[in-house]
């Protein structure tokens, strides 16, 4: 007879699943974390501005668009530095330092003096946001089961998102210092929730260290090792799958000296020529930048609710939509999920567009519902594929040996286009348009959709030890 330990593949409640469910729940603290210090700003835009600002002065529109953009480059730099921390010292250690910028931030945020304060924190948010963004990603998905890692990997943004709605609030109904005493709780919680997670079995293997990876992959995949008698035939069969995974992960390279070669050949070029389009179109289509500026939007849109009670609803709408990702993308794959996401988005941005450039005030201020509905759609349908698959798709387009330093790489992109498109969205939506900008976004959204649509592979159940 033989005896199966991986025989509940069916839901991820399933107790194989558990430790890999707590664990990305637990990690993820720290993306929710990040989003908190998102959130923060945009409420805290207009006492920054004005007479009573907490700071020697009130901020011009030019240091908020400084403060606004930093977290970008911080982000860029986080995402260099964890990637070559992150073979180097292991994902738990990295996953200690994600915490520390952040603590800082919010101790810069509350003893703040001048706008340079304000610069330094959201820079080191941006480090420590951007560290998230690489390190993360891969502890998940090298603990994840191939029929769950896509549901996993997708909770990342839900995360992100909750934390900025969480922020927002937080921000706009609490005084400014009481803020970040409340938020810098959020990553000492998170230092100590972490302490009782194991290092991932791929490090342990790629380290030489294979009881250490032995008893990490019991532990993530829920088996025991125990050999008593009437256990016996389950720890043959937990054993068999460890050695089946140990043989995997040391056929894909991962103990090679990686060079130029495993970056400069046809297969490896086009895969970065389909991550580099799929960042591209992610914040270029507006994402990301285009709900920085919902209250702006909706005041063009003659839109009479508040304009505070609209981003909170648009933000739920983006929570709404991540967790249909995350219930659906083991189900559907990766590629329907995106490229139904994408195409629609464009469709949604074409509609805001005409709708500001067609509608006279007159029927906007009749029908002011209708910019809220159109808004609320694009930011459920952006965060069913765009927002939340990227992480997913960019691992497992990437092979195991230079999967580490390739996250890196398509990271330190994302977070370059996010500066660029936090620096372009207010110049267009402020120069030519609101309707313009929704065109271009729309037009890109289009261009992503066509390229990743005839050259993007399905990963779904793609497995990550090669």
């Amino acid at each position: 007879m033989v005896y199966s330990v991986n025989n509940q593949k069916s839901s991820v409640f399933s107790a194989r699943y558990r430790w890999q469910v707590i664990a990305t729940m637990t990690v993820h603290i720290m993306t929710f974390t990040h989003g908190v210090g998102v959130g923060w700003l945009a409420p805290s835009l207009p006492l920054l501005g004005s007479e009573e600002t907490p700071l020697d002065k009130p901020i011009s529109i030019d240091e908020i668009s400084w403060v606004g953009s930093l977290i970008g480059l911080g982000a860029l730099t986080g995402n260099i530095i964890f990637g070559l921390l992150l073979d180097r010292l292991g994902r738990k250690l990295c996953m200690y330092l994600l915490a520390i910028p952040n603590m800082i931030y919010w101790i810069l945020i509350y003893s703040a003096q001048d706008v340079t304060y304000l610069y330094a924190g959201r820079f080191l948010a941006g480090v420590s946001g951007g560290g998230c963004y690489v390190v993360l990603p891969i502890f998940v998905a090298e603990i994840s089961d191939n029929n769950v890692r896509g549901a996993l990997s997708s909770m990342a943004m839900m995360y992100v998102s909750i934390g900025m709605i969480v922020g927002f609030s937080l921000a706009s109904y609490l005084s400014y210092y009481l803020m970040p005493c409340i938020a810098i709780a959020f990553p000492v919680i998170y230092l100590l929730a972490i302490i009782g997670l194991s290092e991932t079995p791929q490090y342990l293997l790629r380290q030489g260290r294979d009881a250490q990876a032995e008893k990490s992959f019991y532990f993530y995949k829920n088996l025991h090792s125990s050999s008593s008698d009437n256990e016996s035939a389950y720890h043959d069969a937990a054993k068999i799958e460890f050695e089946t995974f140990r043989q995997q992960v040391l056929s894909g390279g991962v103990k090679q000296d990686v060079t130029w070669k495993d970056f400069f050949n046809w297969p490896t070029l086009k895969i970065f020529g389909l991550n580099f389009t799929l960042l591209v179109s992610n914040q270029l289509s507006g994402s990301f930048a285009l709900f920085n500026y919902t209250s702006h939007i909706f005041g063009e849109l003659e839109t009479q609710i508040e304009p505070n009670t609209c981003t909170i609803i648009v933000g739920a709408a983006q929570v709404v939509g991540i967790l249909c990702a995350v219930a659906l993308v083991d189900r559907l794959g990766r590629r329907v999920m995106l490229l139904t996401s994408m195409g629609c988005m464009g469709l949604g941005e074409l509609g805001i567009g005409l709708l500001s450039s067609l509608a006279p005030k007159e029927f906007l201020a009749a029908n002011n519902w209708l910019s809220l509905l159109l808004m609320c759609f694009v930011a459920f349908i952006a965060s069913v594929g765009v927002i939340p698959l990227i992480f997913i798709i960019i691992i497992e387009n990437l092979p195991a040996k230079i999967r580490s330093i390739g996250t890196s790489i398509c990271m330190a992109t994302l977070s370059a286009f996010i500066f660029v498109s936090l620096k372009i969205y207010p110049l267009m939506i402020f120069g030519p348009g609101l309707a313009a900008t929704m065109y271009m976004s729309a037009g890109v959204c289009a261009i992503g959709f066509t390229i990743l649509g005839l050259f993007l592979p399905e990963t779904k159940g793609k497995l990550l030890t090669h």
